[in-house]
């Protein structure tokens, strides 16, 4: 364990928009930075290997009205299925911890989840669930002062970490390798099963859904999210013994929709009670195991549009309409038997002005490719990437 003295976490008001009780962000603040940086300069640092994605952040903005209406439709859509998804993992989750488990979301699109799922647990069971949030990065892995923050907090063996989703698995993967790290630094073993609300990708065992639709929280940015940043790794502003970073925009909070996506999906839970009984019978009956269905496409992918980075390739509903609202898009890959399904994401496309592709037979409803421009890739006269020699 550190000989050096913990942090202090962050909690609402102060930092976030969520109420103190809902959780408590393992992060430092750092919200007097100017660490935004145009799209185009943080792509062409990111795959230029200059910098790590998560060393500066986009710029966060309040959405426009048309596309508020599209993410208020989302809710209204989706509502009751992810209100179900949140009721099945939090199931799975207080099975696996013996009723007592530390929800530990990962921090963004896991902390809105990681809320929903202390609500079930409080309004169905009467359990008060702790619940904190903390940074984990491609490439860098947990936030290990965070961890450390854990172990002397709590027994190892309850804590659950908790995510929006699972993509191609990196993040999985990421969550395993850097929990064997801490284990074999620290001394200390948490558990690597992951929780997650929509798990596409085949990567987990422990999930809501495989489902492949919009979880609406994937829409927006901060404003649905407590109106806090992506987190930051960047030693120039992290010292080797604080917290990641991250910051608090509440200058946005005018369009802030986080408490209003939280009271939607509750106000389903009485309702999705049978159901979730139900997909929760079949779910221990099926007793489902990661496959990797998902990084078996993403490669494929990645090889026949000449791009050979996964990283490039973002499957699903939720990390297309990412790539479509934070990076530089190249192009959309649709299965025709969603398109219902992927609506905001062809209204983006539309927007952006990137090409639309039917691709019948993929296990997701759409994958968004990130533009290879900023590689040591080019565009070919085919529109595929080629490499030079």
């Amino acid at each position: 364990m550190s000989q050096f003295p913990l942090p202090t976490p962050l909690t609402g008001p102060d930092f976030g928009s969520y109420e103190a009780s809902e959780v408590t962000w393992l992060l430092k603040d750092l919200s007097h930075l100017a660490l935004e940086a145009p799209t185009a300069d943080r792509e062409h640092a990111i795959q230029s290997g200059a910098a790590n994605y998560a060393e500066s952040l986009p710029v966060e903005y309040t959405p426009s009205p048309e596309y508020q209406a599209l993410y208020q439709e989302a809710v209204e859509r989706a509502g009751e299925r992810i209100a179900t998804a949140v009721g099945v993992v939090t199931e799975l989750a207080l099975a696996a911890r013996q009723n007592r488990p530390v929800l530990v979301s990962l921090a963004r699109a896991g902390t809105p989840i990681g809320i929903l799922m202390r609500r079930w647990a409080q309004q169905i069971h009467g359990l008060d669930l702790p619940h904190f949030t903390m940074s984990i990065v491609r490439g860098v892995g947990l936030d290990q002062t965070a961890l450390r923050y854990l172990a002397a907090n709590f027994d190892p063996a309850r804590i659950l970490f908790v995510d929006g989703w699972t993509g191609k698995g990196a993040i999985s993967r990421e969550l395993s390798a850097a929990l064997d790290a801490f284990a074999a630094s620290d001394g200390v073993r948490f558990p690597d099963d992951l929780a997650v609300l929509a798990d596409p990708g085949h990567c987990v065992s422990m999930f809501g859904t495989r489902e492949d639709y919009l979880i609406p929280s994937a829409c927006l940015n901060s404003t649905v999210s407590g109106l806090v940043s992506r987190t930051v790794f960047n030693t120039d502003h992290i010292g080797p013994h604080d917290f990641h970073g991250a910051k608090f925009y509440a200058e946005l909070a005018p369009a802030d929709v986080s408490n209003d996506f939280l009271a939607a999906i509750c106000a389903h839970f009485p309702g999705v009670q049978a159901a979730v009984e139900q997909q929760l019978a079949q779910h221990t009956a099926a007793a489902p195991a990661p496959t990797w269905v998902g990084w078996q496409a993403v490669e494929r992918i990645s090889t026949e549009y000449g791009i050979n980075n996964v990283n490039l390739v973002k499957p699903g509903v939720g990390e297309t309409t990412r790539v479509l609202l934070r990076r530089v898009p190249w192009r959309v890959l649709v299965n025709p038997d969603a398109m219902d399904d992927v609506a905001h994401v062809l209204l983006l496309a539309q927007q952006r002005g990137v090409p639309v592709e039917a691709v019948p037979d993929l296990p997701y409803s759409c994958v968004g490719l990130i533009h290879p421009q900023f590689d040591k890739s080019a565009v070919g006269a085919d529109g595929k990437a080629v490499h030079n020699a």
